[in-house]
């Protein structure tokens, strides 16, 4: 989301790192892994093309294509810009785009580079979504939680008080919103969404800043204190406890999370919000990333399956775009899947913990 720096993985937010920690998977076939090439250079020949891929034949070429030509002007280098320029030349001149084209244009403008953990052991992939809350204007008895703008003066990686003392104080200045306390605490989860208020109009909530405290997820401690059982602290689960325990004793719990965020409303143009490359991100076609081992604007192969895993819906693989990033995703084969917004998409998410496979699609 556009918030990717502030944004925290759903799952891995909520239930720690090690809540997130997945056994070895079967190794699906991999091209053979090689360094890769200095991104502004053509890639090597000699590389195998997407069709080796594990599940290429079942994608759905055409869908790829068109979330890669949406989001593919934000790589910058000239090999990159040149692949894109040539989606932006398909698209003018065919009418329509045909699946065959789309297939075509991956697999002669591009080489694919498997993407390595030091172990050589399946990576992590986890999702998220853009969620959607009721607000109000005015504070009531229930909708009593404000949403707080970005305080006056504030900059990047500056330490302001922890949250327990900023929802004591007075606001500085007039609320954007006011919405329940449990929201708010995973909207700040999150780090934006999309509010509707009682006339029914819309806004989005944007991450505008934060406090520089760290992030402490809240289940543990719940379930050391007896509040939830060790193998029941889903997110589901966590919000109805707070929601039944609403005022001093859930303000209890959720301040031992002393991280704050704080927010700006945009209009809601009934799309999905950009991630940090600054576009929009398509659902199921864009993935956070950690910067230090992917572009924005890599084009990226997936394949993680879903496995034994409790509570997966399904496993997950085709292309996507490397278009975001978020506090909780780091190394080389560690992704977040953008699965869209509203209640579906974060009933999906929150199961994901899948072992991952990532391959780059290298242009040629």
């Amino acid at each position: 989301m556009a918030t990717g720096a502030a944004r925290l993985a759903w799952v891995c937010a909520l239930l720690g790192a090690s809540a997130c920690s997945t056994g070895p998977a079967p190794r699906p076939p991999l091209p053979t892994p090689i360094s890769h090439p200095v991104p502004s250079q053509p890639a090597p020949s000699g590389l195998p093309g997407p069709q080796s891929l594990p599940g290429w034949a079942d994608e759905d070429h055409l869908a790829a294509f068109q979330a890669y030509a949406d989001a593919c002007r934000v790589a910058r280098e000239a090999v990159a810009s040149a692949r894109c320029e040539q989606a932006q030349q398909i698209r003018r001149t065919s009418k329509p785009v045909t699946p065959s084209a789309a297939r075509a244009f991956f697999q002669d403008g591009f080489v694919v580079v498997a993407a390595e953990t030091p172990n050589g052991r399946p990576g992590l992939m986890t999702a998220y979504f853009a969620p959607e809350y009721p607000a109000r204007r005015q504070a009531d008895a229930v909708f009593d939680t404000p949403v707080l703008a970005r305080p006056p003066g504030w900059m990047r990686g500056q330490v302001l008080p922890e949250r327990a003392e900023i929802e004591a104080a007075a606001p500085p200045s007039p609320p954007l919103a006011w919405m329940r306390a449990e929201d708010l605490f995973f909207l700040q989860i999150q780090g934006s969404g999309y509010l509707t208020f009682e006339d029914g109009s819309k806004a989005r909530a944007a991450y505008a800043a934060d406090n520089g405290r760290p992030f402490v997820g809240i289940a543990r401690p719940m379930a050391e204190r007896g509040l939830l059982p060790p193998n029941g602290t889903s997110g589901e689960a966590i919000r109805a406890w707070l929601a039944t325990h609403r005022g001093p004793e859930a303000r209890a719990v959720t301040a031992l999370n002393p991280r704050y965020i704080y927010f700006a409303l945009d209009a809601d143009d009934g799309g999905d919000p950009s991630g940090a490359a600054g576009v929009p991100l398509t659902a199921r076609r864009a993935i956070a990333v950690d910067p230090a081992s992917w572009t924005y604007g890599d084009l990226v192969w997936i394949a993680a399956d879903a496995g034994n895993l409790v509570g997966a819906r399904h496993g997950y693989q085709g292309l996507v775009m490397a278009l975001d990033t978020g506090s909780a995703i780091r190394g080389p084969v560690r992704a977040d899947l953008y699965l869209g917004r509203g209640p579906e998409a974060g009933s999906e998410a929150g199961p994901v913990r899948h072992p991952l496979r990532m391959w780059r699609l290298v242009p040629r």
